[in-house]
């Protein structure tokens, strides 16, 4: 009796070890996203960027990227060198105004953005919709999808792969990725395959086709505060 009651309890024991180990491991891996799927990811957390002249009329256009459920932001920093007036188009045709550059780095090609109050702009829950940081830096051959505004109203993603996590271009370091970046992209997400913000869309490569610099998310965080997740 004490024997079958031992194998039965070895049993449970067993049982008991795969169905929590299995849920660890379930629990601990994350999630990999297509090119259809990133893109629901990323629609509601980038919008279009607007630099206005005193007319009211666009100087530049770029893509803006949400960083944070209250309305920090980020794009690329030549985008809006110089700007007076910023306002942005979001996926739903609402428009985000005024916008504020809080932080820059001219050499790095980053600024860092101020968006109105989410209640103010009546946001779904009083909170904008945000990617979040990748921490980890890529690697040689990681899928990757490059997002931005070509033309207002006209989200789009490419597909690529890292060619290169760091290249020493004129005196910065840069990642470079074959997927394909147009002109309105610069200051749009590289998204990693887990839905995360892994580089900001810099511009292209002119003497390398079909490459386009991006950039790291070191150089992000140093503009951001240090307790920023």
């Amino acid at each position: 009796m004490k024997t079958k009651l031992l194998a039965v309890s070895l049993i449970f024991s067993l049982i008991s070890a795969v169905l929590f180990y299995s849920g660890t491991t379930s629990a601990d891996t994350p999630s990999v996203y297509n090119a259809e799927q990133s893109y629901g990811i990323a629609n509601e957390a980038m919008f279009y960027l607007r630099v206005l002249k005193s007319d009211g009329t666009a100087s530049s256009t770029g893509t803006g990227i949400i960083l944070s459920p209250a309305g920090t932001a980020a794009t690329a920093y030549h985008v809006v060198k110089g700007a007076e007036r910023m306002e942005g188009v979001m996926a739903d045709g609402s428009i985000i105004s005024p916008i504020k550059v809080t932080k820059f780095d001219e050499l790095k090609d980053v600024a860092v953005l101020e968006l109105p109050s989410p209640a103010a702009m009546k946001q779904k829950g009083n909170a904008y919709a945000y990617l979040p940081l990748r921490k980890d830096v890529l690697k040689h051959g990681e899928a990757v999808f490059a997002l931005g505004y070509p033309l207002k109203n006209t989200a789009i993603i490419t597909e690529g792969i890292v060619n290169t996590p760091a290249a020493e271009i004129n005196g910065r370091s840069r990642i470079l990725t074959s997927a394909q970046v147009a002109s309105g992209m610069s200051g749009g997400p590289l998204l990693d395959t887990h839905g995360q913000l892994a580089g900001i869309i810099s511009g292209s490569l002119r003497t390398m086709n079909n490459i386009h610099l991006v950039v790291n998310m070191e150089d992000l965080r140093s503009l951001l505060p240090a307790n920023f997740k």
